[in-house]
Formats: structure tokens, sequence, C-alpha cells
């Protein structure tokens, strides 16, 4: 592992469709998205708030992830991304997470992530090929419903990022 003393330290901001609209959806019921009242009145649909793409050859598939949590300061020496298809994931805990996150493209540099804390009412949609680290949840065990892509290919790249970045406590 990497001398915390050495690492370029990473701004946390908070998670907003704006801010992160360029690596994908937020997922959350809120006035800022379409929604409408269904079931005779007694239920508000928030629609379509992700572009779920399955990609060629895929198909769609809802699992549970269950993330350990982790502790501040947080090194981020990784990354991953889907080339293939999008990946959602929406807290069912309740308690907030930290996103990091890059542009599609090539490998990102330490300078590229951005990092977002979100609330545990708020999901978010990687759309495909975007550049994320794996679950970071925070405080205690978290598990998150997960839509992604099952398929016959590899859907999974990982990078080294090097020099390493550091999430502050």
């Amino acid at each position: 592992m990497a001398n915390l003393q050495d690492l370029q330290d990473l701004r946390v901001e908070p998670l907003t469709r704006e801010a992160f609209a360029p690596f994908g959806d937020v997922i959350e019921a809120s006035d800022a998205v379409r929604h409408f009242t269904i079931n005779g009145g007694n239920t508000e649909r928030y629609h379509d708030l992700a572009n779920v793409e399955p990609g060629p050859e895929g198909k769609v598939i809802v699992s549970i992830f269950r993330g350990q949590p982790r502790s501040l300061p947080f090194v981020v020496e990784m990354m991953e991304r889907h080339p293939l298809g999008s990946q959602a994931f929406m807290p069912l805990s309740g308690k907030p997470y930290l996103v990091v996150v890059a542009e599609a493209g090539e490998p990102p540099g330490v300078g590229a992530l951005r990092v977002f804390l979100a609330r545990g009412d708020q999901g978010v949609n990687y759309a495909r090929g975007v550049w994320h680290h794996p679950l970071l949840a925070l405080g205690s065990v978290c598990d998150f419903l997960v839509v992604d892509r099952s398929g016959s290919t590899p859907n999974c790249d990982e990078v080294v990022i090097a020099p390493a970045g550091r999430i502050p406590a």
C-alpha cells in the first residue's frame, strides 16, 4: 500500500444529478424527475430513472451486493469499468456511501477521479464504460440492489491507479 503522506487528497462532493451526469444517472425519488400518481392515488411512481444498457448479447439481471464497510482515510489504488453494459446500484440499508468515478475512455489518472457522497436514499447507474471504484460502504455492512448485465463475454476491466489518491477522513 502507498504511503498516506505521499498521496493526492481527493475532494468529496455531494451527489447531484447535474454533477454526476457525465458518468451516468442518479437514482432517487425527487421532484426533479418525472413522477405521477398510480394505483388509484395510493402510489407515486418516479419513472424511468436510469438508462439500463445490457449491451450486445447481454441480458439484464438483478442481484444484491453486500458491501463491507470501508474506513477513512481510504486509498484509491484501482478502478474498474464495464465496457459492454451499465451497472446500477440502489442502497437497501439507508446508509450513506462513497462513489468514485472517472469518465469513460482511457484508464484514468488520479487527477481525473471524482468522489461523491451519496445519501442512503440515492442510487447511481454507471453508464457503459465509465470507470468506477467497487462499493465503498461507510460505517457498517450495507446491501445494494444491483441491476447490470449478464452475458457470455467478459465485461470487467480493472486498472491500477498510480500514483494513488486518498479520500481523507
